[in-house]
């Protein structure tokens, strides 16, 4: 009997050796992976970069080290893209609407009140409709892994609170150099000035403009609030980032190193998504605690506001393609039903 046993146990360690040495022998080579992000290593997203970096090399046994190089280091998010189409560097994070430039259908996530919440915004993203316009990058030189979440963003200004749509009339806006937030704020009344994220601060100081519209954790990260009296919790569009791979250096990879860096890409996105929710429900309540007076926008106000922009919505069905458009509304339509 217990010779038996001895064999047994001796079995199933040869199996187990050969389980790991064939772990070893997976075709991954030793590499360096340059990944780009424009955020400081502090912040959520420097914290899901590192998150993701740790997990390439624990899948990879070490071969492939993840180099994070933050604070827009490498560049903006547009100088970041056409360094991955050329294949002078590996991968980045950045926001969608940076990207509508170079594939159109990305100006779906620029639709204002296109999802009343996180888990919706999960579902479409993760679902066939975020499948379906991520690929649509590699015509484009980029492949996309995974969306990871920017945040719901609201309004802030120094001169009043929003509570209906009237109170936008005539305040200075900053907002992103995107087609849709410019044409999208003017139809609400507000005077609507595109600015780079990097002037915003010195604007609303110096009050070139009055008010400004991010997610909680960029109010907090960057200060707003000493600049800032009003923040109106509005909910208006829900802004994500992608991570990207330059396609000319994915196509070098083997299958394994591919799935090396599609599993760490999905692992980091479900940390991410839970810190920056996290974060951001802190972030809320700082903004309180820092003085800042604080409404929430109603449900009827927010519906007047996206039946003000109907003609945005219908310009950008039209550049994504109404099937597209007819895709996403019918997902959301489930979901809201409850089937």
């Amino acid at each position: 009997m217990n010779f038996l046993r001895r064999t047994v146990l001796a079995a199933a360690a040869v199996s187990a050796l050969l389980a790991s040495t064939a772990g070893l022998a997976a075709d991954i080579k030793p590499r360096l992976i340059r990944f780009g992000y424009g955020l400081n290593e502090q912040s959520n997203q420097g914290r899901a970069v590192k998150y993701f970096a740790e997990q390439v090399e624990k899948n990879s046994q070490g071969k492939m080290k993840v180099r994070a190089i933050g604070a827009a280091a490498l560049g903006s998010d547009v100088q970041m893209q056409q360094a991955l189409i050329g294949g002078a560097q590996e991968m980045m994070v950045g926001s969608t609407a940076t990207l509508v430039g170079i594939t159109k259908e990305m100006a779906l996530w620029d639709t204002p009140f296109l999802f009343n919440n996180t888990k919706e915004a999960d579902a479409v993203l993760d679902g066939p409709v975020g499948t379906k316009v991520m690929h649509k990058l590699e015509e484009k030189g980029l492949v996309g892994l995974t969306y990871w979440e920017n945040g719901f963003r609201n309004l802030t200004n120094s001169k009043r609170p929003v509570t209906k749509m009237e109170d936008l009339d005539g305040i200075k806006l900053r907002v992103m150099q995107n087609p849709v937030y410019l044409d999208s704020f003017k139809l609400l009344g507000a005077n609507a000035i595109p600015l780079p994220f990097s002037e915003l601060f010195s604007a609303l100081e110096t009050k070139t403009v009055d008010g400004q519209e991010n997610p909680y954790n960029t109010i907090v990260s960057s200060k707003f609030y000493e600049v800032q009296k009003y923040l109106t919790i509005s909910n208006h569009v829900y802004s994500p980032w992608i991570v990207m791979v330059s396609k000319k250096w994915w196509d070098g990879l083997s299958k394994d190193e591919q799935k090396v860096l599609m599993d760490a890409a999905k692992a980091s996105r479900d940390f991410e998504r839970k810190d920056t929710r996290d974060e951001g429900a802190k972030a809320l309540a700082d903004l309180k605690a820092k003085g800042m007076q604080v409404n929430e926008l109603s449900p009827a106000e927010a519906n007047r506001m996206r039946d003000k922009l109907t003609n945005v919505n219908a310009s950008i069905s039209t550049n994504v393609g109404p099937d597209l458009w007819k895709e996403t509304q019918d997902a959301l339509g489930k979901m809201r039903a409850g089937k």
